[in-house]
């Protein structure tokens, strides 16, 4: 579980790589900048880290708050808001499409708890530096996610006119309810038309 945050890390640039979508930079972004907020907690509080922890391989000395339990549990309450307002919820919607949101968020709920506990477990932290990093996650979870909504996405459309956002194939899908079925529909589509061609040619 201590390479969680590196596996999420790596999944989000491959992500940005391949698809190059403004909502997932923006996402990403904030990680990022939550990342830095941590750094700049921990030198201000300077809280040493519990004593009889193996902490050779932590990057700094300081243990308040708990980096990881910061880094997931933004992860997750951003990625809750993504999911229950980000793709908006038809009244034709099916039950399955609902049934895997609640299932997904009880995932990342039971993965973020559990590693929250693995860092008490481990000694790299206090319950109270777990406590305070799951906090601060998730206040600047909401914040990112709500200047994501409100301040980025209608600025959206411009910056992927931009001629550099043109030729790196940047995209905007800020006004495409869901996205993961756009993306499938468009596909489907796309494959039957090939089978069409290829049978008349």
């Amino acid at each position: 579980m201590s390479l969680l945050p590196i596996a999420i890390l790596v999944g989000f640039v491959t992500l940005i790589v391949f698809k190059r979508e403004l909502h997932t930079i923006s996402f990403f972004g904030g990680l990022i900048m939550n990342e830095v907020l941590n750094w700049l907690l921990k030198h201000i509080l300077q809280e040493p880290r519990p004593c009889g922890g193996g902490h050779t391989s932590v990057t700094t000395e300081y243990g308040m708050p708990s980096s990881h339990s910061q880094f997931i549990w933004f992860f997750v309450v951003y990625f809750f808001l993504f999911l229950y307002l980000r793709m908006h919820q038809t009244n034709n919607a099916r039950c399955v499409e609902l049934l895997w949101r609640h299932i997904l968020s009880i995932i990342l709920l039971a993965v973020a708890l559990f590693v929250s506990y693995s860092r008490v477990y481990l000694l790299y932290h206090t319950w109270s530096q777990v406590i305070y990093g799951g906090v601060a996650g998730m206040v600047m979870g909401v914040v990112w996610f709500f200047i994501t909504q409100e301040v980025l996405t209608p600025l959206f459309p411009k910056i992927a006119a931009w001629p550099i956002s043109e030729f790196f194939l940047v995209r905007d899908t800020s006004l495409i309810p869901n996205i993961l079925w756009f993306e499938y529909t468009v596909t489907r589509s796309e494959t039957i038309n090939e089978k069409i061609n290829l049978k008349i040619q």
